[in-house]
């Protein structure tokens, strides 16, 4: 059984154990929303996602794309690969790099 999170997400296919998934444990979710493609997915139970906003420069008026990379805990219950677009959001410190977690994958890449 799947608790509801908060956010109209698709829920994963399965199920887990973990006590930090939104959607099988308790870990409750607060704050930003993000989205960004997941550069790396080697360390356990954690994801890297970059995310690409454009910056204004104030000298020359203009944008200059910038980005971003933000370090988000993994549940068991998602398969993600790198290249996915993933949706991620904020919760409570997991680590000292970790403060988000993976809610959804919109988009299988590669």
């Amino acid at each position: 059984m799947t608790r509801n999170i908060g956010l109209t997400v698709s829920e994963p296919k399965r199920t887990c154990n973990d006590e930090l998934c939104p959607f099988h444990g308790k870990l409750s979710i607060r704050g930003r929303i993000l989205t960004g493609i997941t550069v790396s997915s080697k360390a356990h139970k954690m994801i890297v996602v970059s995310r690409e906003f454009p910056r204004l420069v104030r000298k020359y008026k203009r944008y200059e794309r910038s980005s971003s990379k933000v370090h988000a805990f993994l549940p068991s219950c998602m398969d993600v690969k790198e290249g996915d677009e993933v949706r991620i959001a904020e919760c409570k410190p997991i680590s000292k790099t970790v403060s988000f977690v993976t809610v959804e994958v919109i988009k299988s890449g590669v």
